[in-house]
């Protein structure tokens, strides 16, 4: 149904929901609250302690100031409150807006972040409304984004129309929804817009989760049925050709997971029907070796490979890596900064079929890029990239061969879940000769000594990264720039040549920094995580994470894959100012392991399964659910009825019909 057809929502407001994904009342029923506010615990801010969360009540005193900082970087509105003797402030960042909200003198309900500092405290960018509109909501209030014109009452009391319009029912067969005690799927979203106990909210969270990862695993089956494309084996390559292809172009043995990877990804080159693999396993796994093999099956046969990178940087180390191993063919490199004169060749070249291999960026998928005979698709670090771009890259060949890897460890009993569309190969060893990377945290009082170790490994002939979360500071100057590091290192260490790279450079710069480093002209990179996604530099010794608390596990782990990639000892720094609280905690998760797949099990424990995956990979479905806060249990016990959903023989048309819906508006959502 249409938003329009709610009353309150106007056409100017119905725009302001479509910018949150919000279409239809249907999807209205599924905007799930980001918080909630339990009007029941109301709490004076006089004994509330650093970075907790309050809900408190506070007289504005002093008109709101707002403070613009230099160089257009966003701005800060201030405004000083009242609360029975004790005076506090509020505080916003990037929402000058918020200064138009208050009035002096009025009464509001705060929830935020309580920060103090020194004989100051304040509430952080805390979400408010007005003390007379409040006292006229009782119990436990919802708190939803916002955009434009939206406000809370007005989201609130739509969706609570909406669930009663759409009247959500279960597509979960009926004997299956009584063997495992499922509650009333209507019921359940009333109450997650309305709840009446936070122990009820969070039943219903899991109901939902459940009904939802129901759908998306059970279209997950059926498209991975449909798109079973069964064909003649196309390849001549042998098992015994390829076994001597892996003796005699890599200057190592493959390790067992790396072995067992290679017999996969043969056998369904070689079988029946198409190839559709997702290979995943940490950094430094090995899993560019493996594909190198799948590539040969391709073009041993006669046919064309493309490898398709996410960034210039990674796309020109795969080129040189595939023409290495690949000195009898002919390996091609097509990126957005080449010149046209060299696309143009490039170009003529691949569709005549001189060109057996192509790697490249997103400068693959134009349309004027076609192939000859294209048979396998390689997508390194598969989660950079949307649906739309896989499947453009797929349409230049003719039902090819389809191998996507990450390097992104996803937990194991998840990975069937998330990847339910794909067969799956987990390589979870590593070269026998790589030592484990040394983790510290480092304190900022600290950071002189551990310079001069550096500067020591430098003299050995090993380098070093410096890698800050930002390329300009903060207005406080609580945040290291690139920038103002990079001026730093450079007085500091005045006879070792040092780099410089981030991402509003251009790609021929980024890709110059980065020769220079591997060729060892720069010993030291000091750079934003642009280096995050699988640069190899088998020299570079040790990695520095400037103001580490900052990250979250799965970027401080890539990270640290940079480094630890030969038989060199290699270290890990996680430099950190004022860690506490879950950023500690991750720190000393880094600390204590080198496991991505262990360290991919804490991040999902910290995080939940909605921020997991990221919007990157899994768009909004997974978002919205993880504002739902349910538990990991939900989603097993939705595996379980899916498969036994299907081997029952019972009529699943409904099924079918509403997870492909549900599914095909995710796909939507990812390609845009």
């Amino acid at each position: 149904m249409e938003l329009t057809k709610i009353r309150g929502i106007s056409s100017a407001r119905c725009a302001d929901f479509n910018k949150l994904g919000v279409t239809d009342t249907e999807d209205l029923v599924r905007f799930f609250p980001r918080a909630y506010i339990d009007l029941r615990e109301k709490q004076l801010l006089r004994y509330a302690y650093n970075n907790d969360f309050a809900l408190t009540a506070g007289k504005i005193i002093s008109a709101p100031q707002v403070r613009y900082f230099r160089r257009g970087r966003g701005g800060m509105v201030k405004a000083y409150c009242e609360q029975e003797g004790f005076n506090f402030s509020v505080v916003w960042y990037n929402m000058p807006y918020i200064a138009d909200k208050l009035k002096v003198g009025d009464e509001y309900l705060f929830y935020g972040r309580v920060r103090i500092d020194g004989f100051e405290t304040s509430l952080t960018n805390p979400s408010f409304e007005p003390i007379d509109k409040v006292f006229r909501l009782q119990g436990i209030v919802p708190q939803y984004k916002l955009k434009g014109s939206l406000t809370q009452k007005c989201v609130r009391d739509s969706a609570r129309i909406a669930v009663n319009l759409e009247r959500p029912q279960s597509i979960i067969p009926f004997n299956l929804q009584q063997k495992y005690a499922l509650s009333d799927l209507f019921t359940a979203y009333r109450e997650i817009h309305n709840p009446t106990s936070m122990e009820k909210k969070r039943l219903a969270a899991d109901r939902i989760a459940v009904e939802e990862y129901f759908a998306l695993i059970s279209a997950f089956k059926i498209i991975k049925g449909s798109n079973e494309q069964i064909r003649l084996n196309r390849y001549s390559c042998t098992s015994a050709e390829l076994v001597e292809f892996i003796v005699t172009r890599f200057p190592f043995e493959f390790t067992d997971g790396q072995k067992k990877a290679t017999n996969e990804i043969f056998a369904d080159m070689t079988g029946g029907s198409v190839m559709n693999r997702l290979m995943q396993g940490d950094v430094g796994s090995g899993k560019t070796a493996v594909s190198a093999c799948a590539i040969f099956v391709a073009v041993k046969s006669g046919f064309q490979a493309a490898m398709l990178a996410p960034t210039e940087v990674l796309a020109t180390q795969n080129y040189n890596v595939l023409k290495k191993i690949f000195s009898d063919y002919n390996v091609a490199l097509l990126t957005g900064s080449m010149s046209a004169k060299d696309k143009k060749q490039i170009k003529a070249d691949l569709k005549s079929g001189k060109t057996d291999i192509l790697c490249g960026t997103h400068a693959i998928l134009t349309e004027d890029v076609e192939f000859s005979a294209l048979s396998l698709c390689v997508c390194d670090e598969q989660q950079r990239f949307g649906v739309a771009q896989r499947s453009a890259l797929l349409n230049k060949g003719v039902t090819p061969d389809v191998l996507v890897m990450s390097a992104t460890p996803i937990p194991r009993t998840l990975s069937l879940i998330f990847y339910g569309d794909l067969d799956i190969t987990t390589i979870s060893d590593k070269p026998k000769n790589r030592l484990p990377v040394q983790t510290n945290i480092v304190p900022r009082e600290k950071y002189d000594d551990m310079l001069k170790f550096i500067a020591g490994e430098t003299m050995k002939g090993r380098q070093a990264y410096f890698v800050c979360p930002k390329i300009e500071g903060d207005e406080e100057g609580e945040i290291m720039s690139v920038n103002e590091l990079y001026e730093s290192l450079k007085a500091r260490f005045a006879n070792i040549p040092i780099g410089l790279l981030h991402g509003k450079m251009k790609d021929k710069e980024k890709s110059a920094v980065m020769q220079d480093f591997k060729d060892k002209k720069t010993m030291m990179l000091v750079s934003t995580t642009v280096i995050e996604v699988g640069v190899d530099v088998p020299d570079a010794s040790v990695m520095v994470i400037m103001d580490a608390e900052r990250f979250g596990l799965s970027a401080l782990h890539q990270l640290r894959g940079r480094v630890g990639r030969s038989d060199i000892k290699s270290y890990c720094f996680l430099l950190t100012k004022k860690a506490t609280g879950d950023a500690l905690s991750r720190l000393k998760i880094m600390q204590d392991n080198t496991d991505g797949f262990k360290i991919s099990e804490f991040d999902y424990k910290l995080r939940g399964s909605g921020d997991f995956m990221g919007e990157r990979q899994s768009g909004k479905f997974m978002d919205d659910l993880g504002s739902l806060d349910y538990s990991t249990e939900s989603i097993f016990l939705a595996k379980k009825i899916s498969d036994e959903a299907f081997i029952s023989g019972g009529d699943i048309t409904e099924i079918k019909r509403v997870a492909i819906k549900r599914y095909e508006k995710l796909k939507n959502i990812s390609m845009n």
